[in-house]
């Protein structure tokens, strides 16, 4: 199950095509989905988990809490609406492409995808690239 919540004025649109999507994903990994929760939120709210969870005094554009078990992936991933629109216009890509790369980034994480070293950094991008595309086939369908 994927749900979707907001502490801010955001509402993701086409919910349907994001769950289909993300489910898919992790399933083409050899996973099964669990209960994956995404918390859409603002630079602050996003701060203060960065502070009290990971000791962090710094903003970022996503948070992912990994309750994964086995192969039954769950968890919650809490992204920053702010930093994504900024990180769009940084990046010279949409917010749409953005906010897919950043919600898959956090699914990617907990399927044993890390971010730390410049190598893993690559294949994470590799990862984020080919779903993106398959998003992107499912989408115009």
């Amino acid at each position: 199950m994927i749900n979707f919540f907001s502490e801010t004025d955001f509402s993701l649109k086409n919910t349907e095509k994001f769950k289909c999507w993300i489910q898919n994903s992790i399933e083409k990994e050899g996973f099964k989905l669990g209960e994956i929760n995404y918390i859409f939120c603002d630079d602050d709210y996003l701060q203060n988990l960065n502070l009290q969870y990971l000791n962090h005094d710094t903003l970022t554009d996503i948070i992912s809490f990994d309750n994964t078990v086995d192969s039954i992936i769950s968890g919650d991933i809490y992204i920053s609406i702010e930093r994504v629109k900024e990180n769009a216009q940084e990046f010279n890509t949409s917010f749409d492409d953005e906010l897919s790369r950043v919600m898959i980034h956090g699914v990617l994480h907990f399927l044993g995808f890390g971010d730390k070293t410049e190598d893993e950094k690559r294949e994470m991008r590799k990862k984020e690239d080919a779903a993106l595309e398959y998003f992107n086939r499912l989408h115009h369908k």
